[in-house]
């Protein structure tokens, strides 16, 4: 079979991606294993060498795992410890007294826009699901109420706001200047949360319902009558745990600022500023302030470790296959000829840096590939072209771009469907429209800025 070219190849990846959709939402099959059918064969069809394809989903699929398996592992036994302790619940009766009933929904976007800053769109989901689920069934408002302005909150920082690893990378490689950004950032990333977060749940919430029974909430709610106020841990201890993971990797991505690069300080606080150490040791502090001090037994605390890792391993394969596709759209070809798409359209810089990123997005599924892939393409053709647009603006751009409609090959799309409990169908509903809203009003407040400054 000859090897795909140009538009042929865009077809292809389009009729996988429908085929995918098709084989999960009609027939009904699991899409771990659609994930890997459909796969092998865009491999097949679009010409890749077929001792190449196994090769290039096991690697896509093992890099995705590499970084979420950990976390999400380590999450979720935070998560579980946080909810077997009572400082779940501490902390959504805390919020919820702090901002009434009727404002939980800007609580958690508050809450996700902190905890998002430093730590990747993955880790600061499973840190704050717990929190999410607790304070859904306190209020008795639907989970979509709760959760969507919290996954909106941390999206935006995610793309937008450094020193968020993905939106930082961009700032090195169109040489902006990281304080400009931050408060650009700010000034487009705030309003675009409030529109995609709470106010788009207040109206999506109606409309889609949820089942009744969510087998993933049950981890990281106790089923027993809630504990009264005495036996909760308190509300600073609580949050330190849940933000010393946060804090961790904040004082990691200062290392170079205190001790000279390479030497040993250095090195110690960029190692325990990575995203598994931190959430490591954050674990093991969580051991002693919601397991020891709230005496509960090692045995028991193994339990715990235990007993919440076997409703993730079905989420771990799904995010991994969903990885393993993007590297096969990248591998066959696919990503590239939507770079030249992109490159053939003569469009302004903030335009091209947002079109780009936003096609490498539904081609592979992950914001950090498109943001990074894009700045890479970008930042020479801004340079060669007269620069009108200022390089802070264009990371905004790239960043808007990147997160467009998150859709079948996004880990984070299967993420947010299981634990949210819904179907692939709702998840479009929900999540994708909210991604593609941030998108969308992300790149228009930037050309409102870029005409401003």
């Amino acid at each position: 079979m000859g090897v795909a070219h140009g538009s042929m190849l865009l077809i292809y990846a389009l009729v996988a991606i429908a085929a995918l959709i098709l084989m999960i939402t009609r027939f009904k099959v699991y899409p771990f294993l659609v994930l890997i059918i459909v796969s092998l064969l865009l491999g097949l069809v679009s010409g890749m060498p077929m001792d190449q394809i196994v090769k290039s989903f096991e690697t896509g699929n093992g890099n995705t795992l590499g970084h979420i398996a950990i976390v999400v592992g380590l999450g979720t036994m935070l998560g579980k410890m946080m909810a077997e302790s009572g400082g779940a619940e501490r902390i959504a009766t805390t919020l919820i007294r702090w901002f009434g009933e009727k404002n939980i929904h800007w609580a958690m976007m508050c809450v996700a826009i902190i905890v998002g800053l430093p730590v990747f769109f993955e880790v600061g989901f499973v840190l704050l699901i717990p929190i999410a689920f607790n304070v859904a069934k306190r209020t008795g408002k639907s989970l979509l109420l709760i959760g969507l302005p919290m996954v909106a909150g941390l999206s935006v920082v995610h793309g937008l706001i450094p020193p968020h690893p993905a939106a930082l990378l961009a700032v090195q490689a169109y040489h902006a200047d990281i304080g400009r950004t931050i408060a650009y950032g700010l000034i487009v990333g705030i309003p675009t949360a409030i529109i995609a977060g709470p106010l788009f749940a207040l109206f999506i919430h109606r409309h889609i319902k949820l089942p009744e029974n969510n087998p993933l909430a049950s981890q990281f709610i106790s089923n027993a009558d809630p504990k009264p106020e005495s036996e909760l841990p308190g509300f600073g201890i609580t949050l330190f745990t849940i933000l010393l993971p946060v804090i961790l990797m904040l004082i990691g991505s200062w290392a170079d600022l205190v001790f000279a690069p390479k030497t040993l300080p250095n090195n110690l606080l960029h190692f325990i500023g990575t995203s598994d150490v931190a959430l490591l040791i954050a674990v093991l502090v969580s051991f002693w302030t919601f397991g020891a001090q709230r005496g509960f037994t090692r045995e028991q605390i193994q339990k715990f470790c235990g007993d919440c890792l076997a409703p993730i391993a079905g989420i771990t394969l799904i995010v991994g296959a969903g990885g393993g596709f993007g590297r096969v759209l990248m591998d066959s070809g696919v990503s590239k000829e939507i770079v030249g798409l992109a490159q053939s359209a003569h469009l302004s810089p903030l335009l091209l840096g947002w079109f780009v990123a936003a096609l490498i997005r539904l081609a592979t599924g992950s914001a950090t590939v498109a943001m990074t892939t894009a700045c890479g393409i970008v930042a020479p053709i801004a340079a060669a072209g007269t620069m009108t647009v200022k390089p802070e603006l264009l990371v905004l751009a790239t960043g808007s771009g990147s997160l467009i409609f998150s859709h079948v090959n996004d880990g984070g799309f299967w993420l947010i469907k299981e634990y949210f409990g819904m179907t692939v169908g709702q998840t479009f509903k929900t999540w994708s429209l909210l991604e593609t809203i941030i998108s969308l009003l992300g790149l228009g407040l930037t050309f409102v800025l870029a005409a401003v400054v």
